[in-house]
Order: C-alpha cells, then sequence, then structure tokens
C-alpha cells in the first residue's frame, strides 16, 4: 500500500484523503499549523489553491524530492471568474514542476468536486480523475492508488495536457459558481 500526504485540510484534502483511505493506503494531512511536520508519503497531494502552491513549494522543496507530486490546482482568476493566471500556452503543472524539477508531478483531481470525489459518483456515472504526466510509473502508482479507492481514472496524456484539464477545470467551477450546475455534480465521464 503507498504512503500518501496531502498538503490542505479543506473539502478537496478531506475527499482525496477518504479515497486513499477507501483503497487501505496510510494517509497523513498535513494543515497550515503542521509546516513543521515531516512529510511522510511517497506520493504528495497538494491539494490547497494555486496561489498558496509556491511558498508550500518554498517551505518543502527538499522534502518533495524524488516524489510523485500531485497538483490538483486550477489557476482561476477567482475575483473575477474569467481566466486562468497561468501562460496561455502554460499550467499550472508546468509551473510547479520548474520549481520541483526532482520531483514527478501529475496532474490529477481537478476536473472533480469534493462532492463527487466523497460519493464516487457523478450522476449514474462512477467519478472520473483524469490525470497527465511525464513519468509513467508515477501515473501507475497513483492510478493504481485512485483506483483501489473505488474510482475509475484515465490517462489523459503527457503533463503538457494539464492546460486542457485545468481549461476543463475552470470551465466546471465557473458553471458551479454562475449556479447552472451543482457543487455536488459536475462532468461525468463515460469511457
Amino acid at each position: 500500500m503507498a504512503r500518501i500526504s496531502i498538503i490542505g485540510t479543506g473539502n478537496m484534502g478531506q475527499a482525496i484523503a477518504g479515497v486513499f483511505g477507501k483503497g487501505g493506503h496510510s494517509v497523513q494531512l498535513l494543515g497550515q499549523a503542521d509546516a513543521a511536520s515531516a512529510v511522510t508519503g511517497d506520493i504528495v497531494v497538494l491539494a490547497v489553491p494555486y496561489g498558496a502552491v509556491a511558498s508550500i513549494v518554498a517551505e518543502r522543496r527538499d522534502s518533495l524530492a524524488g516524489k510523485i507530486v500531485v497538483d490538483i490546482t486550477n489557476p482561476v482568476n477567482f475575483e473575477t471568474f474569467d481566466s486562468l493566471v497561468v501562460p496561455a500556452d502554460g499550467s499550472a503543472a508546468a509551473e510547479i514542476t520548474k520549481l520541483l524539477p526532482e520531483s514527478k508531478v501529475v496532474k490529477a483531481f481537478n476536473t472533480t468536486f469534493a462532492g463527487t470525489l466523497a460519493a464516487g459518483v457523478v450522476g449514474p456515472n462512477t467519478t472520473t480523475v483524469l490525470l497527465a504526466g511525464d513519468d509513467a510509473d508515477a501515473k501507475s502508482e497513483l492510478t493504481g492508488a485512485i483506483a483501489a479507492g473505488g474510482l475509475k481514472v484515465i490517462d489523459a496524456g503527457s503533463l503538457a495536457r494539464a492546460r486542457e484539464l485545468e481549461a476543463l477545470g475552470f470551465l466546471q467551477i465557473s458553471l458551479a459558481a454562475g449556479e447552472k450546475i451543482s457543487w455536488t455534480g459536475g462532468f461525468g465521464v463515460v469511457a
């Protein structure tokens, strides 16, 4: 079983911890008050807003080296809800990869809401986690850990696909913020 650390104890951090816990994995939750606590997981999930990533990486860079780092962020301009705050040809995951060159960055969980992760379904469909990354072993390990928790996983390709995943996440957030869909709904995938 995998050892997983989740940095961020909000709704998404709790929901992701629940998925991994259902799969029988060891889960460490780290909040703001745990800055001095060591990261014990081989897989580390950054379940924080994009704006918090740089300071977390600055504090924990050495302890993240060699680990699978899962970026769940959607770099949305939350003041206007009208754009992403990363370069048009880039992604939050690409920016995190630059900050953590010794880590294996995988984009995942950003196209799901906490409610659908906790419930395990989106409407009548099993919740599907889309992921992207450049390290096949890291993606395989993460896929196994998520699937053990009862969810489906689709590999969307290389880390370059993170841009499209973030655009999809942005659209879903915009629809929910505009009350066109609920925060317990969202996009389902029929494969």
